[in-house]
């Protein structure tokens, strides 16, 4: 797993900060702990398999998240 904190761009245009990874308590998957860099700046989570996928997007194969560098 390369997740590291830091900005994050996701396929659709916006952007995201990672805060954290933790582990789930039932099932000890990965988790990203993330803040959109938009609107409410609310937090979330997210399996970071689902992170770190791939996805079709406008006939490519994109990474669903890109890092775009360090937290501001």
């Amino acid at each position: 797993m390369e997740i590291q904190p830091g900005k994050y761009r996701h396929f659709k245009g916006k952007e995201y900060e990672v805060l954290y990874l933790a582990r789930h308590s039932e099932t000890e998957e990965w988790m990203v702990v993330y803040r959109a860099l938009y609107a409410d700046r609310g937090i979330w989570v997210r399996p970071a398999s689902m992170w770190e996928e791939e996805v079709q997007f406008q006939g490519e194969t994109v990474p669903r998240f890109r890092w775009i560098g360090p937290a501001e």
